[in-house]
């Protein structure tokens, strides 16, 4: 598998990469539940993070002109206390409860947001996606649909969505590495992080993101908005149905 490895995840790091470039999330969906079933849970949510750190990290700076601060204040704050907590509870999920999580996250596009009234440019809804969001993504490894809820309300261009949002999953990644990587790393072995691979994914999650980008700028707001709560559906679906079939054997 080792061998395989540095073919197949650079491969699904560009492909994951102009996904989450043109739809803001959805890539790190696909690319966490094939980590799953290549490697360890905690190894994958360290790999997992570490690569979306750099494709959403890349996201936020190709359209850095967009991103909306005061929203990036109070959700970083609320990750580093979502990241402390778990942190001190050191518990990692097992495979199946990861691919349920993941399904469950899919699903989420659907809950009402306009009726909820949430707005991220609110100050105190902000914190509360930070705490939710980043939550989530230490359970399950990726939340990027629930943070939507956040933004369904507001006024925001699609740019400034897709930028806002990519910053704030840095951090959301960075407390999913710290977390689940001082577990990992003393180890060298089979439970490792696959380094090497992970080095050749960076750059490839790079380009899909300039790609991503590229398509983006040649989208409607509402083609974006249409396409993106259909696409997280359907993989949120075949990951539940992939926990479910895990647990019962």
């Amino acid at each position: 598998m080792g061998g395989m490895l540095l073919i197949i995840l650079p491969a699904i790091a560009f492909v994951t990469a102009l996904i989450s470039g043109i739809f803001g999330m959805a890539g790190g969906l696909v690319l966490m539940g094939a980590l799953a079933l290549l490697l360890p849970v905690s190894a994958a949510f360290v790999t997992h993070g570490l690569i979306q750190i750099v494709s959403n990290g890349w996201r936020a700076w190709l359209n850095r002109g967009d991103i909306v601060w005061p929203i990036i204040g109070w959700y970083a704050l609320a990750s580093l206390i979502a990241a402390l907590v778990f942190g001190a509870i050191a518990w990692t999920p097992s495979r199946p409860a990861v691919f349920i999580g993941l399904g469950l996250v899919g699903f989420s596009v659907w809950i009402p947001g306009k009726r909820l009234v949430l707005d991220a440019r609110r100050s105190s809804h902000a914190f509360a996606s930070g705490l939710l969001v980043t939550g989530t993504n230490l359970l399950a490894g990726v939340a990027g649909p629930l943070l939507d809820i956040f933004f369904v309300r507001t006024t925001l261009t699609r740019h400034q969505i897709v930028a806002t949002k990519a910053f704030t999953q840095v951090f959301a990644h960075l407390a999913k590495v710290v977390v689940y990587g001082f577990a990992l790393a003393s180890l060298t072995g089979e439970g490792a992080p696959p380094w090497v691979a992970i080095a050749l994914a960076i750059p490839l999650a790079m380009a899909g993101t300039r790609v991503g980008k590229m398509v983006l700028d040649r989208m409607s707001d509402m083609h974006f908005l249409a396409w993106t709560r259909w696409l997280v559906t359907l993989i949120g679906a075949a990951y539940l149905i992939r926990g479910l079939m895990m647990l019962g054997g």
